[in-house]
């Protein structure tokens, strides 16, 4: 068996979801983490890193991370030329957006992201498969609904805004204030932090409690 070296992981592979996104598949050595939580990478010998959710399960043979790639990204660009073999630089895993073990099986789950804000929720979904869930993604066009095939049938719900082929035409905070929220759900939001503060105004007028609602800023 392979071991881990100065924290350097081999890269498998490299999988394109979009012409910007796409998925970072390596050597996974053992680590033991939590779904919902982040690591902080960057090319072997590169000063340069950032912090990614951690996009496979629990019981993946591998590590998995959800990449959205920017023109003035220093990460994100080098990371989507890497070829299988070449090494990364990671640390972590690190973070507390976690289910907890009380609730898994007694509570039901509104998991809300925008754009590559739902790669938690993707390891949560994995990691955890009797979760009672349903995920709320706000994206711009219907391309970016990320391997929804992934998701039970009926759990995932893409918000479209710039086309008419989601299932949801319009933004999550319409989605959000056209169908409320039972005021027993816990509500986990990943994304656009002016997403998130505009849905916690929306569901504080629902009544939902401030102690059920749970939030990552991801850009």
């Amino acid at each position: 068996m392979e071991t881990i070296i100065n924290n350097k992981y081999k890269v498998q592979s490299v999988r394109d979801l979009t012409d910007s996104t796409y998925v970072v598949r390596i050597n996974r050595y053992g680590m033991q983490f939590k779904a919902g939580q982040n690591l902080n990478l960057g090319l072997a010998g590169d000063t340069e890193k950032r912090d990614y959710s951690i996009y496979s399960g629990i019981n993946d043979d591998y590590l998995e991370i959800l990449v959205k790639e920017v023109d003035e990204g220093l990460v994100s660009k080098k990371l989507k030329r890497l070829n299988p073999g070449d090494q990364l630089e990671v640390d972590g895993p690190f973070g507390f957006f976690t289910i907890k073990e009380e609730d898994e099986n007694s509570r039901k789950f509104l998991f809300i992201a925008s754009g590559t804000g739902i790669a938690p929720f993707h390891s949560i979904m994995r990691s955890h498969p009797g979760i009672d869930f349903k995920i709320i993604h706000g994206i711009r066009y219907s391309n970016e609904a990320y391997e929804k095939t992934h998701y039970p049938k009926g759990n995932y719900i893409s918000c479209v805004s710039q086309d008419k082929k989601g299932d949801f035409i319009g933004r999550v905070t319409d989605y959000v204030k056209q169908n409320p929220v039972n005021k027993d759900t816990l509500i986990y939001l990943c994304g656009n932090v002016n997403m998130i503060y505009d849905v916690f105004d929306i569901l504080k007028e629902q009544g939902v409690p401030s102690e059920n609602l749970h939030a990552e800023v991801y850009f």
